[in-house]
């Protein structure tokens, strides 16, 4: 297999032994139609060379990469479900299939969504549809450009089975989905082995998190409570982009958030259509749990679940101390993402407060009208982005006295790389967007007419997008 020299195998999970994960052999499918490959993303990792025989030998039939693990892994996990405690999880369409380095040195996962039945599958038949995975691609990019920490969709492969769901017109169509993640370690990860009482696994999963991930703490005497102040500030990070995104991810349930604070597993997500607390993404969230607004204390609420886990192997002191950093570690995150969507310098605190609440009243007052993502592209570079947002299609709007206040703040702020907006995308009137609607368009002629032209123009708009903010390093 043609990898290159940026290919860094590094299969560090399958050395935990066999009570973190079940070997399982993959599917074998029907048919295997490559529908979407992260080329960016394949180049990074060193498996740009692939051609199309050796990608569907990787992506849809999982045949081992070179030096890598040999057999893919079920990886073991519990978690609360809408905080119902449900000790019968684990990957049951998945699997990790290898572990990678980029050029930044971060441990990197290729995982799966719909290939074949584990041990955990239950009732479940393994298999992902096909709207299922586009939907994921198209959020993981749409994310990536709004500078969120999130998993990569790496190949989406069309799989050639009628599946039949109760929530979409049945039969539908399958696919195989392979993500790029910093991390599959689930807050469920440690929750499972506290169900077990297994202290000592714990302590066994704590130093592979260590020397995987947070490779800073080794010396530390209280692993345990350095472990979780370390998941605290990135799960602070997380759940700040996401409200600056206007994002809402679904379903936060402890297996869905892992340690390097790393947003993944996409189900029932949405964006904002405008500034709406009570916004939710899963039509079976009744009481709102998961809604917009809730996203922050739901991501605390888990920490806490994994911090309870930790007091098998520490003392309750330190975990809680690390525990009540996140709220300041929180705000100081949505400062900061609020500015770097701004494109904006950073100034003192106070100013930079004073801002982004004047922004975020801003996106209140505008609502409907405005909705969430316009007022980012409009004034993207602060002062420097005035004339063309005063003449664009919400030019009326922003002169009006709700945005008063907005207009003072962002004129006294100092924009950041000024050079971006020299690029096409800021020429257009209208910002790329990603609301339900968008997506349910971009299916239909997919479902109709297997005419996938337009969502590749959408991809081809959203990597404009990201090019064009550059708000995530590379």
């Amino acid at each position: 297999m043609p990898v290159s020299a940026d290919y860094r195998p590094d299969p560090r999970f399958a050395r935990l032994g066999p009570e973190f994960a079940d070997p399982v052999r993959p599917a074998a499918f029907p048919e295997t139609v490559l529908r979407f490959r992260n080329g960016r993303w394949a180049e990074r990792v060193g498996l740009g060379a692939l051609d199309a025989a050796e990608w569907l030998g990787a992506f849809a039939r999982f045949e081992p990469l070179p030096d890598n693990q040999p057999e893919p892994l079920a990886m073991r996990y519990h978690g609360h479900q809408f905080r119902a405690y449900n000790p019968n999880l684990g990957d049951g369409r998945g699997f990790l299939y290898a572990q990678l380095r980029d050029g930044r040195n971060r441990l990197l996962d290729l995982a799966t969504k719909g290939s074949g039945q584990t041990p955990w599958s239950r009732s479940g038949d393994g298999r992902l549809t096909l709207k299922g995975g586009v939907r994921e691609v198209l959020a993981t990019s749409m994310l990536e450009a709004l500078g969120v920490p999130t998993s990569k969709s790496f190949s989406l492969i069309e799989t050639g089975e009628a599946l039949h769901r109760g929530d979409e017109p049945s039969p539908t169509r399958s696919a195989v989905l392979t993500r790029l993640g910093h991390s599959h370690i689930r807050f469920g990860t440690f929750q499972r082995l506290a169900y077990l009482d297994r202290a000592d696994l714990i302590s066994v999963l704590l130093d592979h998190v260590v020397e995987a991930y947070f490779p800073e703490l080794d010396g530390e005497p209280d692993r345990p409570a350095a472990v979780l102040e370390a998941v605290v500030g990135r799960t602070a990070e997380l759940a700040a982009s996401w409200m600056v995104a206007g994002f809402v991810h679904g379903v936060l349930n402890t297996d869905n958030m892992n340690v390097t604070g790393e947003s993944f597993d996409y189900g029932p997500w949405r964006f904002l259509p405008r500034s709406d607390p009570d916004f939710t993404a899963a039509y079976f969230d009744q009481y709102g749990l998961y809604s917009y607004g809730r996203q922050p204390e739901a991501a605390f609420w888990n920490l806490q679940q994994l911090a309870a886990c930790l007091t098998l192997v520490t003392d309750q002191a330190p975990l809680i101390a690390a525990l009540n950093t996140f709220l300041d570690r929180y705000q100081e995150a949505l400062r900061r993402a609020a500015i770097r969507r701004l494109g904006v310098k950073p100034r003192t605190p106070e100013a930079d407060v004073e801002l982004v609440n004047a922004a975020f009243a801003a996106l209140s007052a505008g609502g409907e009208a405005l909705g969430w993502e316009p007022l980012f592209f409009d004034w993207f570079g602060g002062p420097a982005s005035e004339a063309r947002a005063l003449a664009g299609p919400r030019g009326a709007l922003y002169r009006g006295e709700a945005f008063a206040a907005f207009r003072s703040r962002i004129a006294e702020a100092e924009p950041e790389r000024p050079e971006r907006l020299a690029h096409p995308a800021f020429a257009r009137p209208e910002p790329e967007t990603l609301l339900i609607g968008e997506v349910e368009a971009l299916w239909a002629p997919i479902a109709e007419a297997d005419d996938w032209a337009p969502l590749n123009a959408k991809l081809a708009r959203i990597e404009e997008t990201r090019a064009a903010y550059a708000l995530a390093p590379e």
